[in-house]
């Protein structure tokens, strides 16, 4: 049997991040306010330290990862890449399966590759306070944890029915020092607002980003910082993929399709825009990100103009929304319970660049549950995404004799998730389709941007 678990040293870790922007056929769409005028870095310098600011607005290939990121990625950078031979036997597949192990962080997942890029550039500029918000804990937890590390006080502000549905993630975050607010709260304006409009509201990423920026650009001790969908964001995340590309070189593979689940975009754009390099290059890969049937951004919402959050209090940037007051069902993946999605992402998309697929939530659960079964590791339920793409593919592989390399991201572990999968062991859960009617009434209210 091939190898099962391919490793890297710490001399591997990367020393730069890649910019998918450089290899992009077109140049992105920049943010615009109200009037349609594009805004400049000074529109977010409130909220956003500067070296931040020309990360987000870069166009170079290549960004250096500061040493001291570099120190603390090595607590579990590289992260290992499996073949998932168990798997491969469970479905009789003749395809190749590899998964790239994010788990293996001290909050769980890959969101700290940038939650400690974002603290050292914010310690760096003197502050001292960060604000965010988070769906299923995950980003929070993170943030919480290089909080820590640089001694910075962290404010989470975590959607209510996440909040409620995992506690052990809030006393993560908790344990390490974080307060945490179940959003909507009456913490801040925007909060009190959908309150007053709704008192049973179970919150939205949008929401809780409202409620975080308001606080942030009402205190000038005060950052905010976001786990997903921003430049800066998925720049960092790039380790992922440039830490796997090297994995596969040294069994001598290389992926016909990568996999990730997608909510903001810093999951899927972690492992596939290092490819999408050499698929700007000539290569022929597949890259194909999945969503939630009952939050289908990319596949069914409108690539437009709108609003980062609930509010309106972000800059307007184009994007595949579904409207910004969206509120999505409550269903256990909370990561991907996002309105929005990455400009970088939907515009890859909307050119026809990268795939996109939906999935049912039961699906997800049983995928989850037979990689569990086969490979030992729980996943968390956004990753459940990617392994359900990815056995349908292995399964299409196994009808028609061809051994393709197929890669995903295992972004999290689900071992604080385990009452999701309780509910689906109990029957409890149940799919979501989101009504095509609800979509259009929440695109109703787009802003107007004039031409």
């Amino acid at each position: 049997m091939s190898q099962t678990k391919i490793l890297l040293d710490e001399a591997d870790i990367p020393t730069r991040w890649y910019n998918v922007i450089a290899d992009m056929p077109n140049p992105p769409t920049p943010p615009v306010g109200p009037d349609g005028k594009p805004l400049g870095p000074e529109a977010l310098g409130a909220i956003f330290p500067d070296a931040l600011l020309e990360q987000e607005m870069s166009s170079e290939r290549w960004i250096e990862i500061p040493e001291a990121v570099r120190e603390i990625y090595r607590l579990w950078r590289p992260s290992p890449l499996f073949r998932a031979h168990r798997l491969e036997a469970a479905l009789g597949t003749p395809a190749h399966i590899y998964y790239k192990y994010e788990g293996g962080s001290p909050a769980g997942s890959h969101k700290p590759n940038t939650a400690v890029a974002q603290a050292y550039y914010n310690r760096q500029a003197g502050i001292r306070r960060l604000s965010t918000e988070t769906g299923a804990g995950q980003w929070g937890s993170s943030l919480a944890l290089v909080g820590q590390m640089f001694g910075i006080d962290v404010r989470v502000y975590m959607v209510k029915v996440s909040y409620q549905q995992k506690p052990y993630r809030r006393s993560m975050m908790q344990a390490w020092g974080a307060e945490v607010f179940a959003s909507p709260s009456v913490e801040t304006e925007a909060g009190r607002a959908a309150l007053a409009a709704d008192p049973d509201n179970p919150g939205s990423l949008g929401l809780a980003i409202s409620e975080a920026v308001e606080e942030a650009a009402s205190r000038k001790d005060t950052n905010y910082a976001l786990g997903s969908v921003l430049n800066h964001v998925i720049l960092h995340q790039s380790v992922i993929g440039l830490e796997a590309k090297k994995q596969l070189e040294i069994v001598g593979e290389y992926p016909d399709a990568v996999f990730a689940c997608c909510g903001g975009g810093s999951n899927f754009g972690g492992i596939a825009f290092p490819f999408f390099a050499d698929k700007a290059a000539g290569k022929e890969v597949r890259l194909v990100a999945v969503e939630p049937a009952s939050c289908p951004t990319l596949t069914k919402g409108s690539y437009t103009w709108d609003y980062g959050d609930t509010a309106g209090l972000t800059p307007i940037v184009k994007m595949h929304t579904l409207g910004h007051d969206f509120v999505p069902p409550g269903i256990h993946a909370g990561g991907l319970r996002y309105h929005g999605e990455s400009p970088l992402v939907s515009q890859l998309y909307d050119e026809g660049l990268i795939e996109a697929v939906a999935v049912p939530q039961l699906a997800t659960f049983e995928a989850g549950v037979t990689f569990a079964r086969t490979e030992g590791i729980v996943p968390a339920p956004e990753t459940n995404h990617a392994i359900r793409a990815v056995i349908d593919e292995a399964e299409r592989c196994k009808e028609s004799g061809e051994p393709k390399v197929l890669l995903f991201n295992l972004s999290g572990h689900g071992h604080f998730d385990m009452a999701a999968y309780d509910r689906f062991f109990a029957g409890d859960l149940k799919d979501y389709e989101y009504p095509a009617a609800a979509i259009e009434e929440a695109l109703s209210n787009l802003p107007q941007i004039p031409e």
